[in-house]
């Protein structure tokens, strides 16, 4: 309890001096403001380490094609909506667009080019995705997609959405599954985080031509075979 009070108030500090300053950033170039929303989860992660003990390991990263590519990541935890800042220069995240409605940060991802996707608007929502998606690879961005299309407690899988299938074939991208085991240290809708270290595992991509189930399938048990041994190495 006492780590976690104390990286709330690192953390939400850090956000509240930084969220005024970055308003007026907004009328900078992207890449640009982007740079500025990278520092932000820099000091995020340095305030994860002192404040809670968490630290993190990369694994797989040979596992990452050179070219435009498309990255299909487990969910457990807002840790994972910071990690990929980090980790890819300019990423473009896959979210819902009421996320865009959160005061200063919802913002602030609209100015960062995030993908936000109206999951009421029905078979319009998913032509607004291929349309956002296919300007987003063009400019060069790695789209980061979380193919349950929300967090999932540690040890529970959620149903694959079709987003991620229509992408695959629409963008004929390689996509890179991704296993974690954040959810581990750092629980869904808990404000009591666990020290110790977070994994995320690249694993090799699955190349574009498949048909639409078997990718499905695919992806799936890739996903949630790697994220149980990663659970499970945490947990012993």
């Amino acid at each position: 309890m006492v780590r976690a009070i104390f990286f709330a108030i690192i953390f939400y500090s850090w956000t509240a001096v930084l969220c005024p300053l970055y308003v007026p950033l907004m009328i900078l170039p992207r890449r640009s403001f982007r740079k500025a929303t990278r520092f932000w989860v820099r000091g995020g992660f340095q305030a994860m380490r002192f404040g809670l003990g968490i630290t993190h390991e990369i694994r797989g990263r040979e596992n990452i094609p050179d070219g435009p590519i498309m990255i299909a990541s487990k969910h457990q935890s807002m840790w994972d909506t910071q990690i990929y800042n980090l980790i890819f220069y300019d990423c473009i995240f896959v979210l819902k667009r009421s996320l865009l409605a959160v005061p200063l940060v919802g913002w602030f991802m609209w100015r960062a080019g995030m993908i936000a996707v109206d999951r009421k608007a029905g078979t319009g929502a998913m032509r607004q995705l291929l349309r956002d998606a296919r300007k987003s690879v063009k400019n060069g961005h790695t789209i980061i997609i979380f193919p349950e299309g929300t967090r999932m407690p540690a040890g529970e899988r959620g149903c694959y959405r079709p987003g991620i299938a229509a992408l695959y074939k629409e963008l004929g991208l390689p996509v890179v599954p991704v296993a974690l085991n954040s959810g581990t240290y750092w629980p869904r809708r808990s404000f009591i985080k666990r020290p110790g270290r977070i994994v995320l595992e690249f694993l090799p991509a699955i190349e574009p031509g498949l048909d639409r189930h078997t990718f499905m399938k695919e992806l799936e048990e890739r996903i949630e075979a790697a994220t149980a041994s990663l659970e499970k190495e945490a947990n012993s």
